[in-house]
Order: C-alpha cells, then structure tokens, then sequence
C-alpha cells in the first residue's frame, strides 16, 4: 500500500477568541498549514472538515466554514467528532487513490457553549440524561474507580497536572502558561469530587488544521513529509454500565493495531515522544497503561518515577497537553501537529532533542469510549 504523509501542519492559539467567527479560526489554521507546506490552496484534492452541531449551535455546522476551508470546486467530507478522527478519515480518502492531498481542518468555540448541558447530551436521553451526567461528573467516577481499583492518589494526578502546566508555559498555542505546585493543585477548588480545578482542562476556542500527501503528491510540496508509520482507532460500548471504567480495553486495541503497522515492540522504549489527550490529570495515568507504557494499574508509578517528563525516559505532553489547552474537537488533531513538529525538530523550546517517531492520541465520547492512535515518523 502506498504511504501516506503529513506535509503541513497549521494552529491558531487556543484562547478565548470571542471576537472571531468559526469561519475565521478554520481560515487562518488552513492558511497556516497551506503556507507551511509552501503552496496554495489549488495543490488540495480533498477536504474534511471536523466539527459538531451542539458546539457550534447550528444544524449542519460543516457548511459555516467550508469555504473558510477552500473547499470551493472540491471534494469535501466531514467528520463529528475528534479531529484525530478528521485525520484519520483524511487519510483514508488519501489513501483511496481517488485524492492524492487531503486537508484536514477542525474548529470549536467552547466560550460560546455551555460544557455541562453539551456534553450532557452524550447520555442515553431516556434512563440517564435527566440525571445530569456530563464529561466532568462522570470523569470524576472514573478516576475514583481508577484509585479504588490501583491505588492512585489524587497527588498522583496533581504529578501530571504540575508537569503538563509547566511544560505548556513553553508553548506559545497554550491558554494556560502556569508553572503550578502539588501544594497549588490540592488545594484548588473542588469541581467534582476528586477532581479539582488543577485536574481539569480549560474550556478553550481554536482551530487547527493538517496537509496529508500521498508518495504521489509530494511533487507538490516542498517540505519533507512525515510519514504516518502506524494507526489504530477502537470504541467501547456506548453505557459506561457496560465497561470497566479502570481499564481503557479500546485504547490498548487501538494501541496494539498501530504499533503492529509501524513495528513499535517496546513502546516506552520504542518512541522518542508522546502527546496524548489529558482532558483530566488522572486520564493520563490511565492512558499510560492503555498505551503499555506502564502495565496495568501502574500507571502511577510511571509518573512518580519521572519517566515522563521533559527530560525523562518518555517524554508524554512536552506540549502541556489537554490541561493547558482544550478547544474540544481540535484537541486531538492538535496532538498529532505538535508530535509532527517534535518529529520535524520544529517544535522550540519545548523540543525533545533527538526525536524521530511520535505518538499521537485522541478520544471521543464520554471516559474515553473511543480512541485514536497514531505513531508518525521521520
């Protein structure tokens, strides 16, 4: 099979962007990885465009950007759900010999939602919606069944949060830039019991968008591609009823469908860097096990040990992740572009010298019912 590559990559910051329309966040993103792939819009075959109904507060919400996209005389397709997910589809249709360019774009305006009624709207409308779940409550019964089922701390989870909030001061895309103590996040304010406002990501505007080339495309462009090496995408039963909220089964099934692709034997030692969606501190530990960077129910040990910080075995989120950025739909596709500039050495101050093949993570749905894996390399 032919090998499909990124030649583009292209974000806005993530902040409160209250005075800019979805149409402006999806152009200048696309600009962005246009222009970061040296060519103009007439180099793209094919173009998806990943956003949601609830978050943009409109039917058929695609159709708001799409010219914003440059899709104008082009295939154009849309996914409703996580951008990794856009990237995945982008692929695909890459990959169909019917395109040989893809451009994936994803936009959200969180300020202009109400995150608890949205996401609320996940649950099944006739036994559970009326009793309020929503992605914070029910996060918070998963970590506590996370803790009860391995001995995770809530201090483990504050680990995460000081090491992702001190490393997004680097990055210039986060919306948090705070260097922040255990001390600090203990003692924020609960939000849901056990999470506090430390272990959970902000509520964030954005876009991002990529540039995926077939070999036969490269003609086009005139950076070097990074090569998509291996992916993997699962999901777990819809009612959380009928999971074991403290093992991520559809994680470690996409995990082991992309590393079989792209070879990856010992991934914690395979992989040069991870960026994984950490929508809340303790979802990290939970996705190292997933990921078999650590085993199952140890994924605290990994983040006491210092394995995966900035200067450890593994660096995970040298990004500051989700907890310092989380425009939803976006945050996934936001993964993969900063694992495309740590593979290119582009990624600055917040560079892991010497990498050469990322992981790139994404979900969708509630406690992370499905999850997309992508390892990418030079």
């Amino acid at each position: 099979m032919e090998r499909a590559g990124i030649v583009g990559v292209g974000q806005t910051v993530y902040e409160r962007r209250k005075e800019d329309t979805f149409a402006e966040l999806v152009f200048e993103a696309s600009t962005k990885a246009l222009a970061d792939a040296g060519v103009g819009i007439e180099a793209i075959d094919n173009i998806i465009t990943v956003s949601n109904d609830f978050w943009d507060g409109r039917t058929i919400s695609s159709m708001a950007i799409q010219d914003a996209a440059g899709s104008w005389d082009r295939d154009i397709s849309t996914v409703e759900g996580d951008g990794i997910f856009g990237a995945l589809y982008g692929m695909m249709r890459t990959l169909s010999g019917s395109f040989d360019t893809t451009l994936v774009v994803a936009h959200v305006k969180g300020s202009e939602g109400n995150m608890n009624m949205i996401t609320n709207s996940m649950f099944d409308p006739i036994y559970q919606r009326h009793l309020g779940p929503d992605a914070t409550s029910t996060a918070a019964l998963q970590a506590r069944v996370y803790m009860e089922k391995t001995g995770a701390t809530e201090k483990d989870f504050a680990k995460v949060s000081v090491k992702n909030h001190g490393n997004g001061v680097k990055n210039p895309f986060a919306q948090i830039k705070k260097k922040i103590t255990i001390k600090d996040v203990m003692e924020s304010r609960k939000i849901a019991d056990p999470l506090k406002l430390y272990d959970c990501s902000p509520i964030s505007d954005g876009a991002a968008a990529i540039i995926l080339s077939t070999e036969k495309g490269l003609k086009r462009f005139k950076k070097d591609p990074v090569w998509i090496l291996g992916v993997g995408h699962c999901s777990d039963s819809y009612n959380l009823g009928y999971r074991d909220l403290a093992w991520p089964r559809a994680l470690d099934a996409a995990a082991q469908k992309a590393y079989k692709m792209a070879g990856i034997k010992n991934p914690l030692k395979d992989l040069d860097v991870v960026e994984l969606y950490d929508a809340y501190s303790y979802m990290e530990l939970l996705w190292y096990e997933g990921l078999g960077l650590a085993p199952r129910g140890k994924g605290a040990e990994l983040i006491r040990s210092g394995a995966t910080g900035m200067k450890g075995e593994l660096p995970v989120n040298p990004s500051g992740g989700v907890l310092s950025a989380h425009p939803v739909l976006v945050a996934g596709l936001a993964r993969l572009i900063e694992a495309t500039l740590q593979v290119r050495g582009e990624a600055g101050t917040r560079q892991i010298k010497g990498a050469k093949k990322a992981l790139a993570h994404g979900i969708n749905g509630p406690c992370g019912q499905a999850h997309g894996v992508f390892v990418i390399g030079a």
